[in-house]
Order: structure tokens, then C-alpha cells, then sequence
């Protein structure tokens, strides 16, 4: 009944009508300030209502129940519920290392992220994560995006069971041999490590931006059988919804337009499709209409500001040239610089040998390198059976081929040299730092890389079990296909993320580590996204103010910082800190004003060292140069030290701007003091700084995320150990100077569990 109305004659405009209805009320509700609503309109209308607008028009829905030999999309589902449960199973119960934190911190406040802002996917977490809060069972937020990744990654396995079912079509094999290749190809680039490691927590926007190229390939494969142009003005549309999800939406198109020339050429000069797929191209790049119009209203994670207007969006500075120029700069990415691919960040060959060592952990997550040669042996047989594979689908079925490969071609080797890396962070450790390296691994680049390949890994399965199968029964031979298992045996314990709760709770231990409307100056990652997570997520300590370092080097961020209302302390901090004066602060940063942060340049030169004297401190800064966010801090102190303390994250960063002997550690910061900290006794000296014993025996006590990681048991991210590191070193400084002051049984029981600390994250290799 449904589709006989939807292929009635006044469906397609009552489509069009629906969508575009949809789409206007969504975007008048996120104008007046709207957010739950705002976002479940514009993610229906977008995912839902437009794609089925599409469709309709073309005559292409339900197509397939009028066509001999219609596509399997009944087994797909299986295959797609099948994978799902496995990532339910080994789902993060909560945030992870990375881009993770802020993701889910950007959908849960409608924020705009780093750019390019990723517009589409904030919507569709938002919306998502308030669909499944309506689910029989208790997930936290956080797991609830992670579902997300879940939920894209699964219907993406769906997409390639359906792409490598068609393409088996020549093959000759019986309906049960295709189906379980099928399902082969999709099982193993489901379970490819970085593929099932990125679907279960969502650490970045790629599993949603790889459904959107599954489902280009598979319309690809519809338009060729079909002959239907819908199905190419869907891909233009997809195309252009992808990229406002992340530029990656753009990758299919060199594969479908080589397949168009190549399949049926005339399409290029059929004026109307053409139109169509333009203006379809257009509809879909419009999310990053969400920037400027949610900018207007300061979201608590505004990226970039990418807007003219102050207070609320108006029509006229809403799209007003600065608004536009704004908005550029964030999709294009400008702050990280430009992309020249012409001047290589490193030898092709170093590029080509990062993909090889991902593809290596593919099929056998070895982290610590216990078993490089079996790791190397697994990869180099899948390998083989790719090629093995691409081979027989080139001699079978020239027309899939004609675009399988295209794609493989696209998200592999035209890949390497578009994303021009630097080395790898764990790639060629013997050469050190005598390279210019990534800061972490960049695996994640090549996840449509490692799923598309596994279509002729399936292929090449599948035809290995069609020549055995001539010679005994196609039942007989069929454990050849148990090898398909193989990523998920060998990729379980690495790639799972269930029960993982360190990084919720480092925030959470960050944070307490600082004294009640302190501000916490962070650099980088690891310990800031982290902790706008356990701020507005889940609502840990939101009286301690957040700089962001490599942010405070930008003009926009300084002003939120500015303008950012101070929240009262909640008491539930340590013991220790209710003896503090805890009086809520009228401003952020005393009388600090835009206008004197503006003023900051962008560098400041010290020819000789310089002295920098307030409130009892009188340090020296060492000669050579300032960068504007050492400026920065510098006036935060200036303004608003010692009416509200002054804290550091992990790492160095007082020690550049001469304030080492000015700090002393507290947990898992260091906190400015007025005067040198040797001239406190009760504060012990260890080489380069002093400890605070109390305080950081006090919270040590209360730390979650050493639990947590012993639990969890292994650290595979080396990247990112600092972070469990700082853990270790606390804990050193904890041990050795409490057995200092005679309390042998608190300094060994701290060491002892440093040890195992020490052993879970790796660092003893």
C-alpha cells in the first residue's frame, strides 16, 4: 500500500513538498535558538525525506520487486544486524582518547567542533542520541553516540554484502555459495581492526561519512542494472551531504564519474540529469547553513565563530561577506594550513609504508609487537587473496569491475598521495625524531581503504571455494570460508572497547585535581577534549575554568573565554578544598577585556631574559621568543591570579614561561603559587619541581582512572600513553616521597600499583 502511494502520480511533489517543509521548520526552530527539535527536523529531513523525495521522482523506489533476480536486501539486513550485535557487544560504555570527547561533547550542546565543523554529523548525533534515550535500557550519553558509529558502520557492512553480492554475479555459484561470500566480504571488513575499533566508540565522523560511500557504491551498481539516472542524482546528493559530514563524503565521485564514461557515457550529455545532479549536489552541502545561524546563539563549544552576528543570527550579518568569509575558513580548514600535495611531508615509499603497516594491523592488531612475522604473514595473505580476488572479478564481471576498482584505486594508492602524510607516529622507530612525524597514527584515513579491499578478499574466498568445490561439494569444501573468521579472533582484544572507562574518569581526576573556580590550562587533546566531555556532558566540576592552549593563539577563542559566565563550585571536590575560599568569581578573568586580548600579538621577542613580576611572583623569563598563547597566559595571571587559582596541565608549559619555581604539583597539575615553592617546607623537593604530599595523597585516593586501566588491562595507543604516564609519574612522586617522610606502607602500596600501571600502559617496553 505504501508503495503504491508513494508511485502514485502526486507523489513525487508531495515528496518534494514533505522535504522541503521539513528542512524550513528545522532551520526556523535552530534560528530562534531551538536544539532537540531543531536537530530532529533537519536529520529527518536531510537523511529521511530528501533521499526518499529522490527516489520517488525517479521511479526508482520499489523497482527491485518488479526485477528478476531483485537484490538480497532481506539477507543484507541479517548481515547488517549481524555486525551491529558485535559492536553492541564490544561498545564503549563511555568517551575514549582523541576527538571523541569533543564529538560527543559537540552533539550533546549543538556545538560546532575543529573545523571543518563537521555540521551533519552534530545534527544527526543530537538527534540520535535523543531518538535512543527513548530505548528500554540505560545507556549513558556518550555510549549513545557511540551507537551511533555502532548503528552507520553495521548498515555500511549491509551496503558491501549487497556491492559484493552483485558483483559475484557472473561467477555461475549457486544462491547459498553467493550469499555466504557476500557475507564473508562485509563480515571481514567489519572486523578489520581500525573499522571495528572506529564503530564502537565515536571518536571521529568517519563511520558515518563510509555509510554515505557504501551507499554511493551500491547506488553505482543500482544505476548501472537499473539504467535509472535517480540513482546518480542520490549519489550527487549523498556526495554533497557526506561533505557536510566531512570532506570525505567527496571520494566516491572519481569512481563514478570513470564508471558513468566507461558504462554509458551518453549520461553526460543528458542536460536534465545533469541539472538535477547539481542542483541535488547543492541541497546536500546546505547543513553548513547549521554553522552561522548555531554560532549566533554561543554554543559552549563554538569552534572557529563562524559568524558576523553578536547575540542572535539576523538576516543581515547572517549572511553578510565576514559571515561567509568566517564560514570559509572553517570548512576549508585554514588554521591548519593549506594542503600541497606537490611538496611531499615525506618519501612516497614512508607513505606507502605507513598504509602497509595499517593494513598489517588490519587482520592482527599485534600493539606491542610480539608477533611481528605472524602479523606480517596474516596480512600478506589477505593481500593475496585480494588480488586473487580483484583478478577473478576482472575475468568474471567487467562491468562491477569497471567501478570496484576505480573505488579500490580511489581509497588506496590516489588516497596515499592526496593525504601526503608525514611518517607515521609508530612507524620506522629506528629513525626517531630525524623525521618529521604525524602526531598520532593516522589509520583512520584508511578505513573505506581497508573495507573496500575486503570485497575482493571475500571475492577471492569465494572463488577459492569454487575451485574446491569442483572437485569434492560445495558443503564439503565450505570450511575454506571459516577463514573469514580470522580479523575477528585475532582482533578481539584489541579492537573492543567494552568496559574502557579511563579516559571518562582521567577528566574526571583532572578536574578535582583543581581547587574549587580554578582555571585549568590544558595543551592539547588529550587532556582538554577529555575534560569539555566530563563539563558538559556529564557535569563534573563546571566552576573550573578551561584554556585550551593551541586555541588561545586565536582571536575568537580568548573573547568565549572572556564572555563565559563563571559557574559556582558544587562541593565535590576533596575534603581539603572546603577550608578554601570558594566565592564565586564575578568574571572570568577579572577586568581583562577583548579589546586587551586582541591587542596580543601573534608573537613578542625576548632578546635578553625578562622579568615578570605580580602578586609576590617575580620570575624570570628566559630570552628568545613568545608565542600569543604564552602571552595570553601571562595576562590571565596578570588579571585574575590569586583571586582565583591558577593550575597546569600535564607537561612543561610553566617552565617556558619562567614560573618552574613558581608551582608546585597537586595531583595531576602543577599550581601557580604566589611565591617560590622552596619556601614552603611542607611541600618536598624532587628533581625539577616540588610536590604537594598531602593534596596529591588526598586525591590520589580519589582517582578512578588507575583502576580503570588496570581493568581495562592493555594500552594499545601508544600515541597517547602520556596520558597513563602522567599517572605513573604522580604515582612515583606519591611512593617515594611518602616513604620519605616515614610512611613506608602508603609509599609501597603507591608503587606497587604504579608497577602494574607501569605494565598495563606498556611503558616498561
Amino acid at each position: 500500500m505504501l508503495l503504491h502511494a508513494l508511485r502514485s502520480r502526486g507523489a513525487p511533489a508531495g515528496c518534494a513538498l514533505l522535504a522541503l517543509c521539513t528542512l524550513m521548520a528545522g532551520y526556523a526552530d535552530l534560528w530562534r535558538g531551538g536544539t532537540d527539535l531543531a536537530a530532529a527536523l533537519l536529520t529527518i529531513g536531510y537523511v529521511v525525506c530528501v533521499p526518499l523525495a529522490i527516489l520517488v521522482a525517479g521511479g526508482a523506489l520499489g523497482a527491485e520487486r518488479q526485477e528478476a533476480g531483485a537484490p538480497p536486501y532481506r539477507a543484507a539486513a541479517v548481515v547488517s544486524l549481524a555486525v551491529l550485535a558485535l559492536y553492541a557487544f564490544t561498545l564503549a560504555p563511555t568517551t575514549a582518547m582523541w576527538d571523541a570527547s569533543e564529538y560527543i561533547a559537540a552533539a550533546k550542546v549543538l556545538g560546532i567542533p575543529h573545523p571543518p565543523g563537521n555540521p551533519m554529523f552534530v545534527l544527526l548525533a543530537h538527534a540520535f542520541a535523543q531518538a535512543t534515550s527513548l530505548l528500554p535500557v540505560s545507556l549513558t550519553y556518550a555510549a549513545r553516540v557511540n551507537l551511533l558509529a555502532a548503528t552507520t558502520s553495521a548498515l555500511s557492512a549491509g551496503c558491501w554484502f549487497l556491492v559484493a553480492h552483485r558483483s559475484l554475479h557472473e561467477f555461475d555459484m549457486p544462491r547459498v555459495p553467493r550469499l555466504v561470500t557476500a557475507a564473508a566480504a562485509a563480515w571481514i571488513g567489519a572486523t578489520a581492526f581500525t573499522v571495528w575499533n572506529q564503530s564502537v566508540v565515536n571518536e571521529k565522523v568517519y563511520t558515518v561519512a563510509m555509510l554515505g560511500l557504501a551507499a554511493s557504491a551500491w547506488c553505482a551498481l543500482r544505476w548501472h542494472d537499473t539504467r535509472n539516472d535517480a540513482f546518480l542524482v542520490l549519489i550527487a546528493y549523498l556526495c554533497g551531504l557526506g561533505y557536510a559530514n566531512h570532506p570525505a563524503g567527496f571520494l566516491p565521485v572519481p569512481a563514478v564519474g570513470l564508471f558513468v564514461l566507461l558504462r554509458r557515457p551518453g549520461t553526460l550529455l543528458r542536460w536534465r540529469t545533469l541539472s538535477a545532479v547539481a542542483l541535488l549536489l547543492g541541497v546536500g552541502l546546505t547543513p553548513f547553513l547549521f554553522q552561522p545561524i548555531r554560532a549566533a546563539h554561543r554554543p559552549v563549544i563554538n569552534v572557529g565563530e563562524p559568524t558576523a552576528c553578536v547575540g542572535a543570527p539576523e538576516l543581515s550579518c547572517t549572511f553578510s561577506a565576514e559571515t561567509w568569509t568566517k564560514l570559509m575558513s572553517n570548512v576549508s580548514r585554514e588554521q591548519y594550513g593549506g594542503h600541497n600535495v606537490a611538496v611531499r611531508q615525506a618519501p612516497i615509499g614512508a607513505q606507502v609504508g605507513m598504509w602497509w603497516q595499517y593494513f598489517e594491523w588490519q587482520w592482527m592488531r599485534d600493539a606491542w609487537q610480539q608477533h611481528p612475522r605472524v602479523q606480517q604473514l596474516v596480512a600478506l595473505c589477505v593481500l593475496a587473496l585480494g588480488l586473487f580476488g580483484g583478478v577473478r572479478h576482472f575475468q568474471r564481471d567487467r562491468a562491477t569491475f569497471a567501478f570496484v576498482a576505480p573505488l579500490i584505486f580511489t581509497l588506496t594508492p590516489a588516497l596515499i598521495v592526496y593525504l601526503n602524510f608525514k611518517y607515521g607516529a609508530s612507524q620506522a622507530p629506528e629513525l626517531g625524531d630525524s623525521v618529521n612525524r604525524e602526531v598520532r597514527d593516522r589509520d583512520y584515513f584508511y578505513l573505506w581503504s581497508f573495507a573496500t579491499w575486503s570485497v575482493w578478499v571475500g571475492i577471492g574466498l569465494g572463488a577459492l571455494w569454487q575451485q574446491l568445490a569442483r572437485r569434492v561439494t560445495w558443503a564439503r569444501t565450505s570450511v575454506v570460508m571459516s577463514l573469514a573468521l580470522v580479523p575477528v579472533m585475532l582482533n578481539g582484544a584489541s579492537a573492543s572497547r567494552r568496559g574502557q572507562a579511563f579516559t571518562a574518569l582521567w577528566a574526571r581526576d583532572l578536574l578535582q585535581s583543581v581547587e574549587p573556580n580554578g582555571v585549568l590550562i590544558t595543551n592539547g587533546d588529550n587532556d582538554s577534549f577529555p575534560v569539555w566531555y566530563a563539563q558538559f556532558v556529564e557535569g563534573v566540576r563546571p566552576d573550573v575554568t578551561i584554556a585550551l592552549v593551541p586555541y588561545l593563539n586565536t582571536d575568537w577563542y580568548a573573547r568565549q573565554l572572556l564572555n563565559r559566565p563563571p559557574v559556582p563550585y558544587d562541593g565535590s571536590g576533596i575534603a581539603a578544598y572546603r577550608a578554601l575560599r570558594t566565592n564565586t568569581p564575578a568574571t572570568a578573568f577579572g577586568t581583562l577585556t577583548a579589546a586587551e586580548t586582541d591587542a596580543i600579538p601573534p608573537y613578542l621577542q625576548l632578546p635578553e631574559p625578562a622579568r615578570f613580576q605580580h602578586a609576590g611572583i617575580d620570575a624570570v623569563i628566559p630570552a628568545g621568543y613568545l608565542t600569543r598563547d604564552q602571552l595570553m597566559v601571562l595576562q590571565f595571571i596578570k588579571s585574575t591570579f590569586p583571586a582565583r587559582p591558577i593550575h597546569f596541565s600535564i607537561g612543561g608549559y610553566p617552565r617556558g614561561i619562567g614560573l618552574n619555581d613558581y608551582v608546585v604539583t597537586q595531583g595531576l597539575t602543577q599550581r601557580l603559587l604566589n611565591e617560590p615553592a622552596a619556601s614552603h617546607p611542607e611541600y618536598l623537593a624532587y628533581p625539577g619541581g616540588h610536590l604537594d604530599l598531602e593534596r596529591t595523597r588526598a586525591l590520589w585516593q580519589t582517582y578512578g582512572a588507575p583502576g580503570a586501566l588496570l581493568a581495562q588491562g592493555t594500552w594499545i595507543d601508544a600515541p597517547s600513553v602520556s596520558i597513563p604516564a602522567a599517572y605513573v609519574i604522580t604515582g612515583q612522586l606519591l611512593g617515594f616521597a611518602s616513604r620519605a617522610v616515614g610512611d613506608s606502607a602508603t609509599g609501597g602500596a603507591v608503587l606497587r600499583q604504579v608497577d602494574r600501571l607501569s605494565r598495563a600502559a606498556g611503558l616498561q617496553q
